[in-house]
């Protein structure tokens, strides 16, 4: 199926693919897989314990999810590299950096991608409020490291502003859109670097990572974690004693985790098959059902926060059979293409009880 087929493929929302969705409200934590997922993953495993699993089908695997995942960030397949974390490809960033770099970050951000930056232990990492961020931008900084959509709280970023900003500073641009990729459209960013894990949001299993890479950032970043997927035919780099590497951004690849690349093949076929209008209308309108039935502002986000200290909002949701999570001192819930309006009044019948 070409990536127009997918692009024009109806949507229907809530997704039937997704059997076990009442009640799951924690695709900011784990999202969960669709019937064709699970179906490709059995087959697998059937193909594996049969003897019959081939490292040749597995690159052809691996390739058609690359072209899946360039669709979801409005680039083409030779700009993505793959991986099985976010915090790795941030670690080829950070150690790339020159000694005594200035990075700016978001106070309070993932640590995938705050974490490398500091543990190199010779650069300047800036922590700033997300509102901040453009306006923090300076002369002397190299890199401008966020989180598109905040993890702890949902908070969105203006990252048209801030990729402007550091733009004209002349600074690299890193952005990770884990936490949005998958119900925020993320296919004009305009960033030198693009991180995701596909865990979340587009329903992968864990272990399949991707970055999508810029001009510049192919020029200045330097592939540490170079082995034998990292030659333009990997067949053929699978010795020494030369430094076999790929011209675009497979230099950057891991050798894939093939297990995890046989779901995630299916689950990002399935998302890049979504009209991305629909699954934000849809998602973001039962998100901002749930705020207004606590009373909460509305927002544009499809995760929801507010504090919850003691955890008896938590208490009150799991309690209920629904499926949340909690993070710093705060209640939070997400709605994805599995949910509807009963998901959202069953959640606020269960937060209004635990409140009297």
């Amino acid at each position: 199926m070409t990536a127009t087929t997918l692009a024009s493929t109806a949507t229907t929302l809530p997704d039937p693919r997704f059997t076990a969705g009442r009640g799951y409200l924690a695709a900011c934590t784990l999202g969960i897989p669709a019937a064709p997922t699970v179906a490709a993953v059995a087959r697998d495993l059937e193909r594996w314990r049969d003897g019959r699993a081939s490292a040749a089908e597995y690159t052809g695997v691996v390739e058609r999810a690359r072209g899946h995942a360039a669709t979801l960030l409005g680039t083409t397949a030779d700009r993505v590299a793959v991986g099985s974390q976010v915090s790795v490809f941030t670690g080829l960033v950070a150690a790339s950096a020159p000694a005594g770099a200035e990075v700016l970050c978001v106070d309070g951000d993932f640590s995938s991608v705050v974490a490398p930056f500091l543990a190199r232990g010779d650069l300047r990492v800036r922590h700033v409020p997300l509102a901040h961020l453009a306006d923090e931008v300076r002369p002397t900084t190299w890199l401008v490291a966020f989180s598109l959509v905040q993890s702890a709280t949902g908070e969105v970023a203006d990252a048209a502003s801030v990729i402007a900003a550091a733009r004209t500073a002349g600074a690299l641009t890193l952005v990770d859109t884990t936490q949005a990729t998958g119900w925020l459209p993320t296919t004009d960013l305009g960033a030198d670097l693009v991180v995701c894990h596909a865990y979340k949001w587009l329903s992968a299993p864990r272990g399949a990572a991707f970055m999508s890479v810029g001009d510049r950032a192919l020029d200045e970043i330097t592939p540490f974690t170079a082995g034998w997927y990292s030659g333009e035919d990997p067949w053929a780099s699978c010795y020494g004693p030369e430094l076999h590497l790929a011209a675009g951004a497979r230099r950057f690849d891991v050798s894939p985790a093939w297990h995890a690349w046989a779901g995630a093949e299916a689950a990002l076929e399935l998302a890049a098959g979504l009209d991305p209008a629909a699954v934000l209308a849809h998602d973001l309108g039962l998100a901002n059902g749930f705020r207004a039935r606590l009373g909460l502002a509305a927002s544009d986000s499809a995760i929801v926060t507010w504090p919850d200290p003691d955890g008896d909002d938590l208490a009150a949701l799991t309690a209920a059979g629904l499926v949340a999570s909690g993070r710093a001192g705060r209640a939070r819930v997400a709605f994805h293409v599995w949910n509807d309006e009963e998901d959202v009044e069953l959640a606020a019948a269960a937060v209004r009880s635990a409140r009297g």
